[in-house]
């Protein structure tokens, strides 16, 4: 990927992270797992890998993404778009890891696919829940 998140996570936020995210019901759109520094991502029904993240530690307190991958498969995973897959890996693991409110990300999220999918009227709550599934609302 051409972009990836800024954010810095603390070392508590990487904690959490390292623990992962194991979708409970139908629901549930997403399988977070940790290998090293590396963060998987998979849709929990098919269980096809979209994301993988690759973790480094930033002086002082905390980790950054430093590199990540999308699944090119186009039968598998249709992207975007680069701000769009960025936007996403830093959603999933804010909103669905980590159970964070993540307002602006979640305004960018329906932005983005409103302007993806040319319809300026979808339902917020219809585009995050079919993206991000219910964990994202908790």
């Amino acid at each position: 990927m051409a972009l990836v998140p800024d954010r810095v996570w603390t070392d508590e936020d990487w904690d959490r992270i390292q623990r992962g995210y194991a979708a409970r019901d139908m629901d549930e759109k997403w399988n977070i797992f940790v290998e090293a520094d590396a963060v998987f991502m998979h849709r929990s029904w098919t269980g096809y890998g979209v994301y993988e993240a690759s973790f480094a530690p930033v002086a002082g307190d905390g980790r950054r993404i430093v590199s990540a991958v999308v699944e090119g498969d186009g039968e598998r995973y249709r992207s975007m778009g680069d701000e769009y897959d960025r936007l996403m890996i830093e959603l999933i693991i804010s909103a669905v890891v980590l159970g964070e409110p993540a307002a602006d990300l979640r305004a960018g999220l329906v932005e983005l696919t409103a302007r993806a999918s040319g319809k300026s009227d979808l339902p917020s709550g219809l585009v995050q829940h079919s993206l991000l599934g219910s964990r994202s609302g908790s």
